[in-house]
């Protein structure tokens, strides 16, 4: 949308709320959820493609990019994880890669997808200023928290297949002070359960939140006269530039996270 025809304040609203369906509990972000599907077909097909153009003589580009990608997250893996699981390795690589491009389309300009929404959205009789589009996946906090929960399921599921439910329930209530100390024990370990996927959701948010939110603050620029105007591209090139460090650096983090807590659910306490 212009931003001639909206206040800064209108403006900044507008960019953060999301495209919903329902109402309460029953809302659905439809951006949120159209956007992760697109990233993830995207990033399904670049990898099968890789692997069907596979040779073992010269490598193309597609595959040198596949085996890179492969072989970082294999080193983190075997750096990281102790224990033997065949399906470590791949979560890791698909945590990685997805919330990479979930991330990345925060250096989107971001009134492309916002105005083309909002021309679709006018023709089809609807009011184009209700025309909510966001189009980063992980400055939702439903995303993330929903990535966060599915790790924090793992997390539980692979505690009590590796250790069982007798020696789980031993580490719950006798770690870290012993067996006479049983409600203290409890109560730490509860704490330090909800803290894995409160942490891992909040710590992505937030910062590609911030990120997202200083683009669009940049973008306000460009209206703001001859004097500023074009200072603003000197800013948001810059910021795209450094915003490439934090959306990779925040898919590492939750990458290596992930797979820290699976590596404690696979150990056996003593």
């Amino acid at each position: 949308m212009a931003t001639e025809s909206l206040t800064p304040t209108q403006y900044i609203v507008h960019h953060l709320t999301n495209f919903t369906v329902g109402d309460g509990i029953k809302a659905v972000n439809v951006d949120t959820l159209f956007f992760s599907f697109i990233l993830g077909v995207a990033f399904l097909t670049v990898l099968i493609l890789a692997a069907r153009r596979a040779t073992a003589g010269v490598p193309g580009p597609l595959q040198n990019f596949a085996e890179i990608m492969v072989e970082f997250v294999d080193k983190q893996v075997k750096d990281i994880f102790h224990g033997r699981n065949p399906v470590i390795a791949p979560l890791a690589l698909t945590i990685f890669c997805w919330v990479f491009l979930w991330n990345a389309m925060d250096v989107v300009p971001v009134d492309l997808f916002p105005q083309a929404w909002q021309q679709i959205y006018g023709a089809t009789g609807h009011d184009p200023h209700h025309a909510y589009l966001r189009v980063v996946p992980s400055t939702d906090l439903n995303a993330t928290f929903g990535l966060s929960l599915s790790v924090f399921l793992l997390i539980i599921f692979y505690s009590f297949k590796v250790k069982g439910l007798r020696g789980f329930a031993k580490e719950i209530f006798t770690h870290p002070f012993g067996p006479y100390l049983m409600p203290a024990n409890l109560i730490l370990n509860i704490v330090e359960l909800i803290a894995k996927p409160v942490s891992l959701a909040l710590r992505l948010f937030g910062n590609m939140y911030a990120g997202e939110m200083i683009f669009i603050l940049i973008a306000l620029l460009y209206g703001a006269g001859w004097l500023l105007g074009p200072f603003a591209g000197v800013l948001q090139l810059g910021w795209a530039i450094f915003h490439l460090l934090v959306i990779t650096l925040q898919a590492f983090i939750f990458m290596v996270l992930t797979i820290v807590y699976l590596s404690m659910a696979h150990e056996d306490s003593h």
